[in-house]
């Protein structure tokens, strides 16, 4: 009798190794993440979520490398973010890291088809141009390129920002409450891009999120209180995000 061999673990695209972060000192020490460990598994969609001044935000900004650790480590890839120069940050934040932000922070005297390769053309680096059409056609871009973003809809201004965030094809995405300026049904169209980015295209994003709708279009999501992890959901629904946070009340 045959064996099939056992899968491949999965790649981790980032993680934490006792992760923390403390703003002040003395008797105004805050710990805004206390000895966080934990994965992101390239090719996936995790969603991080908790109570306001759980750590969320915090722990994105460290692993995007937008702000530093007190103590425990950083890493991208095989790449730890804590032994680089301020130089070396930014390279790696330009090369292999994609943003979303709530705020589109579009340049508005350029067109859409310039923005999304901003970042390429700032790195002196030529767009894959296979790539590039293949993420305008998963966003649902292509007839409005050729637009600024004050003749786009909000929700056509970050499907945009999505667009840049995967033209230079980063190995993680990062997105911080990128439906939170968005009506119900133009955020549902957003966040069913962003999976599609995943599903399709093989992308790797961990957002930032106060909304159970939106953790819902996510593959796993990890709860937040204090400054550590205390849950995780594979596979969830709004409702069953719901009733987690609920008892954060608790």
């Amino acid at each position: 009798m045959s064996i099939s061999p056992a899968p491949a673990p999965p790649t981790v695209a980032a993680r934490t190794e006792r992760a923390t972060k403390v703003y002040g000192s003395g008797d105004t020490a805050v710990t805004a993440l206390d000895e966080v460990d934990v994965a992101f598994d390239a090719g996936r969609f995790t969603a991080i979520m908790g109570p306001s001044g759980s750590g969320k935000s915090t722990l994105m900004h460290c692993v995007a490398g937008l702000d530093s650790l007190t103590g425990g480590r950083v890493l991208v890839g095989d790449v730890d973010l804590t032994t680089l120069s301020d130089k070396e940050l930014t390279t790696l934040r330009r090369d292999r890291i994609g943003f979303v932000f709530q705020a589109f922070n579009l340049i508005p005297t350029l067109n859409a088809r310039e923005n999304i390769t901003l970042p390429l053309a700032l790195a002196d680096r030529k767009p894959d141009q296979s790539w590039v059409d293949e993420v305008v056609a998963t966003v649902g871009l292509g007839d409005r390129l050729d637009h600024r973003p004050a003749e786009l809809s909000g929700g056509q201004q970050q499907r945009v920002a999505v667009a840049r965030a995967l033209a230079s094809r980063p190995e993680i995405v990062f997105a911080d409450e990128p439906t939170g300026n968005l009506d119900s049904s133009t955020s549902a169209e957003i966040l069913h891009f962003m999976r599609g980015a995943v599903d399709e295209l093989g992308q790797t994003i961990v957002m930032v999120t106060h909304d159970p709708q939106s953790a819902s279009y996510a593959q796993r999501v990890l709860f937040l209180a204090d400054g550590a992890i205390v849950d995780e959901m594979a596979d969830p629904t709004a409702e069953r995000v719901l009733d987690r946070m609920k008892r954060f009340g608790d």
